[in-house]
């Protein structure tokens, strides 16, 4: 059976986007005027010019709050007066809009009124202001009170006949404190189903860094990336994902780094950066960004990483000693043997034809890895959503193995995360699959005995809800339908639920395709000031280089009725676990201080949390494989072979990746514009290669049909757009959330169960333009 995506209330297109797209020229430079001007546009519009200003001298900042989009890290060395980028402004614009989407609104607009919207509609209504149920049977969300709310909340939970038919999802947002709370509620409610967003995006990176080198986190800081000699980018967009990585990138290549970019778009983040707070960067050309750029094949970093170390192994063997380290495989590493076996066996054909690089360009990139003394590799979901994802991330570390580039004082991996404490969330326990230490230490700080049986990660959590395993479902942030595979199976899910529950500051559409029962809490955002019993409060996040600082928000509430995640968190708790817990669970969210007290006892590195976190640029936790100590099975480093990925492609087939635009931060669509790739009002688009358009009869601009092929089953979403793009013969790219539907929810990686979004077969049909 083909599912489409029409089978949802999922509009196909906005109300001023039926007929108005527009393709334009692709941008060569990233940054620049125009980007001043992208930010100081919806600071206007939504907060206004002043208040907008007063934010943009605030985030960032040792006294301000951390701004809620991506978790690039901050300069320790000095900020700029403004410490942000363009999509940072318009994450903080979205914020502090001054629309509100109050009880008058939802009295006016039905559920079903609100499904015929677009996400880019839904989230352009402003901020929730009250706490808001859908009661079964009904088609309006009405106000209800927080004690109200709580209450529906916890009798629901009490009723359950097994804690681990409840489900407990979290954002990449949720502070330290926040997502503490929450597993400890979780866990002493009785199950560890703990899903969240790092299920979907760098679970593949935890895995395969954890296998190798005995940690889930990145191996060197910001500094060690400014100062390096060689960068790598692979499988990752700066420009429009992590904008403020410019910088930096920016400042190793003045200092004259080599920076070498891997990914099948060519994409203008990565060639040349105009810097808007420089003089150069307003007036004059910017600055040169790559040195080599290697137009990948969608999924072929495996075989172009394992042609890179079959010629790093040549190199050393025509000139011995000279380019592996030798000593440090020998006294730090085990497997090497069989991994270079494997390596010397690999022909070079196989080598090209899974990669689409010739052997010269392979060459070319590993003389460079050779050559360089300081080497930092980078990169994002383009290595981790795909059936191999875990075994990319291997490949990685072991070609950073083989040069000893590991806990050195100046090279190593960055794992560049996506949302500002998805990092810190699972440093926090939000995980399914906790650790037996950390259970250990949670059982004697809090007396109680956790659940040690494994929860269900996302995909497993969809499935149970799927088959009625799962009756409730509550998410501390995020855009659980949006952001989910297979977007019709979700949905099925969630409405199969007696209860959905959502922590939330803006309306999407997870608010609207609901359990029998459905509420919405709205909460404060980062900007907004957190006042509790005894004071102002402020909340504690960690960065993508391990970099643990406080966030201040300072804004007065969107509403008097917004309360903070750790009061929903312990409100709920307090109902959930009365008589049955020995948490003073209300003390904990009126003093925030109480809470890193318990989080220092729990967590190794956060000993005395409360006087490290005053040092305003805050502090870093411990990696002890920056000292060589390597905490594997093995207590080494350990080689992995790698395999390379074989895509069977029927005629006419392609392979799908999804990508975002330049107007989105994940699920949340700021706008319909992504000028970087020439898109302008419209998202539902296509790139492909103008030879795939043209070989398959079809025409750029034309309107396709987008249907997607796993193990026999068929998915579709209509009125795409075709785009000639610089990619790869046989790949195309499409953004999220909008292809989800396509990616099998069954479709994941081999051992960290990552949905398959970056390398879905596709078959393209355009016959009903035709």
């Amino acid at each position: 059976m083909t599912k489409k995506s029409t089978d949802l209330i999922t509009p196909e297109l906005s109300p001023n986007d039926d007929n108005s797209m527009r393709i334009g020229e692709q941008y060569h430079v990233a940054g620049g005027m125009k980007a001043v001007y992208k930010a100081a546009i919806p600071t206007i519009n939504e907060p206004g010019l002043f208040r907008g200003v007063m934010l943009w001298l605030q985030i960032n900042q040792n006294s301000g709050f951390d701004c809620p989009s991506c978790a690039w890290p901050d300069s320790r060395d000095g900020r700029n007066r403004f410490e942000f980028c363009e999509n940072g402004a318009k994450a903080i614009a979205d914020e502090s809009t001054r629309k509100r989407a109050d009880p008058a609104f939802f009295d006016t607009h039905s559920v079903s009124d609100l499904s015929t919207q677009t996400d880019h509609w839904l989230n352009q209504q402003g901020r929730l202001t009250h706490p808001l149920i859908l009661r079964e049977g009904e088609t309006h969300y009405k106000p209800i009170t927080w004690d109200d709310a709580i209450a529906v909340i916890a009798n629901h939970l009490i009723k359950l006949s097994s804690p681990d038919q409840a489900l407990f999802y979290t954002s990449g947002r949720t502070s330290n404190e926040a997502a503490f709370l929450y597993q400890l509620f979780v866990r002493q409610f009785g199950t560890n189903n703990l899903p969240d967003c790092s299920n979907m995006c760098h679970e593949s990176s935890g895995f395969g860094l954890s296998t190798t080198l005995g940690t889930g986190k990145s191996t060197v800081s910001l500094a060690e990336l400014e100062n390096a000699e060689l960068i790598v980018i692979i499988g990752q967009n700066p420009g429009t994902n992590h904008p403020r990585m410019l910088t930096s990138l920016e400042i190793a290549a003045k200092r004259g780094a080599k920076i070498v970019n891997i990914n099948p778009l060519h994409e203008a983040g990565t060639t040349r950066f105009k810097h808007p707070q420089h003089p150069d960067g307003i007036f004059g050309p910017g600055t040169q960004l790559e040195s080599l750029f290697i137009q990948v094949r969608i999924n072929g970093d495996a075989a172009l990483l394992k042609g890179v170390m079959k010629a790093l192994l040549e190199l050393d063997t025509e000139t011995p000693g000279t380019v592996l380290d030798h000593s440090f495989i020998n006294e730090y590493t085990i497997g090497y043997g069989d991994f270079a076996a494997d390596i010397r066996r690999t022909h070079w054909k196989e080598i090209e034809d899974a990669s689409g690089i010739l052997e010269a360009q392979v060459r070319e990139f590993a003389a460079l890895f050779a050559a360089s003394k300081r080497t930092v590799c980078c990169w994002a979901m383009g290595l981790t959503q795909h059936k191999n994802g875990v075994n990319n991330i291997q490949a990685l570390a072991n070609l950073m193995m083989l040069r000893g580039q590991i806990g050195d004082g100046g090279s190593g991996l960055f794992c560049v995360r996506g949302h500002s404490n998805v990092q810190g969330d699972r440093t926090m326990g939000v995980w399914e699959r906790a650790l037996p230490a950390f259970l250990d230490a949670l059982a004697q700080e809090f007396d109680f005995s956790p659940p040690r049986k494994h929860g269900l990660d996302t995909v497993r959590s969809i499935q149970a809800m799927v088959s009625g395993d799962a009756k409730i479902f509550l998410a501390m942030g995020g855009n659980f339908l949006s952001a989910t595979p297979d977007t019709h199976v979700t949905a099925l899910g969630l409405r199969n639920c007696d209860l959905t529950a959502h922590v939330s500051t803006k309306l999407n559409r997870s608010h609207l395709v609901t359990g029998k029962t459905a509420i919405i809490l709205p909460c404060l955002g980062r900007t907004e000031r957190d006042t509790q019993e005894t004071g102002d409060q402020f909340v504690t996040v960690e960065d993508s280089a391990c970099i643990v600082h406080a966030s201040r928000g300072r804004l007065t509430p969107a509403s008097t009725q917004l309360r903070s995640e750790p009061w929903i968190v312990a409100n709920l708790a307090n109902k959930v676990l009365a008589g049955r817990t020995k948490v003073n669970w209300l003390a904990l969210t009126g003093d925030y201080n109480k809470i890193r007290e318990h989080i220092s006892h729990v967590i190794p590195g956060f000993e005395n949390f409360n006087t490290l976190v005053t040092d305003t640029n805050g502090f870093e936790l411990p990696r002890p494989v920056r000292d060589r100590q390597f905490r594997t099975n093995t207590q080494k480093a350990n080689f992995f072979p790698v395999q390379i990925p074989i895509h069977t492609l029927d005629e006419g087939q392609l392979i799908l990746m999804s990508i975002r635009s330049h107007d989105q931060f994940n699920t949340t669509i700021y706008g319909l514009d992504d000028r970087y790739r020439g898109i302008r009002n419209g998202r539902r688009v296509v790139f492909m290669n103008i030879r795939d358009i043209r070989s398959r009869g079809l025409r750029a601009g034309q309107s396709v049909d987008i249907t997607s092929h796993f193990q026999g089953q068929l998915r579709t979403v209509d009125n795409f757009t075709t785009v000639p793009y610089s990619i790869p013969i046989g790949c195309a790219a499409a953004y999220f959330p909008e292809i989800n539907p396509l990616v099998a929810l069954n479709n994941c990686a081999d051992i960290s169960g990552t949905p398959v979004s970056k390398s879905i077969v596709i078959t393209i049909d355009g016959s009903k333009t035709l």
